[in-house]
């Protein structure tokens, strides 16, 4: 029988990103390295690490990255990283160097498995009564987070997660149906995708999200067209930084 306890969480999941003054209980964040640890990876390459950052100044300089001062207010502030250098390593300790190690598929093992990880820890946060945000802005530059955190050749930031004991209760943001995102044996397209979110846009118009208090969100159609004009010039460049790290993800000639 399902757990209903974890359905309903998972169906009421909202972002939190104010947290209170509460410290994360230490026994608590060393079950959540385990929750890491457990999570299912590629190959069982376990292609991820994680980054705690206690370091105030750290925190800071990544919420100046990321554009949100709300990061360097969470309590814990993980950052999970795709690593391939550790296997590197292992490997070259025993005389094998091959090209392998630095291909597109173990770049891309090493990101899913970092960002499997951090589903599995948001999961057990949420369970714990606890809430998290995610924080792609740290992507706003990759190369300053690969500085910061001393990140060697072989490894790339995915995201930041921070969490802890919520300070407010946001609204529950409305998602599209799911009959747009869900089909079956094929791919689908649509004749009208203007048409078929015109009840998802208007809902949309009614939400109110926390980080602009008391104002409407924009509809979703104009949202999307906002953030293709809005694109930051260092995120369009991230697969020739993951390049500068060491990986090849261009067609090999």
């Amino acid at each position: 029988m399902a757990d209903k306890s974890l359905f309903e969480r998972q169906l009421n999941h909202v972002t939190i990103r104010e947290f209170t003054d509460e410290p994360v209980d230490p026994a608590l964040v060393e079950a959540l390295k385990d929750v890491a640890n457990r999570t299912a990876t590629s190959t069982g390459m376990q292609s991820y690490s994680i980054i705690r950052i206690v370091d105030e100044k750290k925190k800071k300089a990544l919420a100046d990255i990321g554009g949100q001062d709300y990061i360097a207010r969470a309590p814990e502030l993980w950052v999970f990283v795709a690593d391939v250098y550790r296997n590197s390593r292992i490997a070259r300790e025993q005389g094998v160097e091959l090209e392998a190690e630095a291909d597109s598929d173990r770049f891309f093992q090493g990101f899913t498995d970092a960002v499997l990880a951090a589903q599995n820890v948001t999961n057990a946060v949420e369970a714990a009564g606890l809430g998290a945000v995610y924080l792609g802005s740290l992507l706003n530059d990759a190369r300053a987070v690969i500085e910061l955190l001393n990140l060697p050749k072989l490894t790339f930031p995915v995201f930041g997660l921070g969490f802890g004991h919520p300070n407010q209760s946001p609204q529950l943001k409305p998602r599209m149906p799911m009959d747009l995102k869900c089909f079956t044996d094929s791919y689908v397209v649509l004749d009208n995708y203007l048409e078929a979110i015109k009840d998802y846009d208007e809902e949309m118009q009614t939400y109110y999200d926390l980080r602009d208090a008391n104002r409407r969100v924009d509809s979703f159609s104009n949202q999307v067209v906002t953030r293709l004009k809005g694109a930051t010039k260092n995120r369009a460049a991230l697969a020739q930084i993951a390049e500068e790290q060491g990986f090849r993800l261009s067609k090999e000639k």
